[in-house]
């Protein structure tokens, strides 16, 4: 199990072990360039590294488990030797089992737990899992996403998912969970979302938040038909981390880990002097 820092926000460095990310596909799809990224993150002050080998992106294709394993096992394994804490971004059990076996300590799943085995994965060792919720799948999930009330539809999603994975077996303390900022949801969906964090911090669990570069801040800081290109969104990226962290949320995922832990250890320094 993975232990969340009690004096600010863990930050979450994202290593895609990908040719098609949106961000940096293709940067990190060498086993030896992953590596050398995620120490680099944590030299940066990361707290864990999210290595996932498939990309969600809306529209990605999946890939198959061997594919994905091939993937990212090597760079589990490298980065637990050189003692830096992993997660695994995977919503496949069988890519979960072999990489919580080679050092994972929090399973990332961006389905919610949808596959039951999953909860059979978690119950058989004791890694910590982020449930996350997203409508549809990444090839459909941008397509015309509805809710009756986007706030309460995904809070209530994630709290059952959480109660089931508790029924099973999976220890409270163990589960967080993730609003999906980005993941079948609109602009006025995402920014809602945001807006009322407190809803899911009051549910007792860790919020995780990955805002970091992704379409719905380039919308907001240009147009919905231009937005600001993905290098011109760090600022923006930074301002939603930091307003998700005054709301309670106690994980930021984030590609520019640097500024991340910057920023969330200036926002403890001001709370300690509250």
């Amino acid at each position: 199990m993975f232990d969340l820092p009690t004096d600010r926000a863990a930050v979450m460095g994202i290593l895609n072990v990908t040719p098609d990310s949106f961000s940096d596909g293709g940067r990190y799809f060498n086993v030896d360039a992953a590596v050398a990224h995620g120490v680099e993150m944590w030299e940066q002050g990361a707290d864990l590294i999210d290595v996932g080998g498939e990309s969600t992106r809306p529209g990605a294709e999946a890939v198959s488990a061997s594919e994905e394993l091939k993937r990212v096992v090597p760079v589990i394994r490298a980065l637990r030797r050189e003692g830096i804490p992993v997660s695994i971004d995977s919503y496949k059990p069988e890519v979960a089992r072999e990489a919580v076996a080679a050092g994972a300590s929090v399973v990332n799943d961006v389905t919610g737990l949808r596959d039951p085995e999953m909860i059979d994965v978690l119950r058989d060792n004791d890694a910590s899992v982020c449930i996350m919720h997203m409508q549809g799948n990444p090839q459909t999930m941008q397509e015309r996403p509805r809710y009756r009330n986007v706030v309460v539809d995904v809070r209530e999603y994630l709290v059952h998912a959480a109660m089931l994975a508790e029924d099973k077996g999976v220890a409270r303390d163990r589960v967080w969970i993730d609003p999906g900022i980005g993941f079948g949801k609109t602009l006025s969906h995402n920014l809602t979302l945001l807006a009322h964090l407190d809803e899911f911090v009051r549910t007792g669990y860790p919020v995780l938040v990955g805002v970091s570069r992704k379409s719905f801040i380039g919308k907001v800081l240009g147009t919905e038909s231009e937005p600001v290109p993905v290098e011109h969104r760090r600022e923006g990226t930074l301002a939603v981390e930091s307003y998700a962290i005054t709301q309670g949320v106690r994980i930021v995922r984030s590609h520019d880990v640097a500024a991340s832990v910057r920023a969330a250890d200036m926002l403890a320094a001001i709370a300690r002097n509250a």
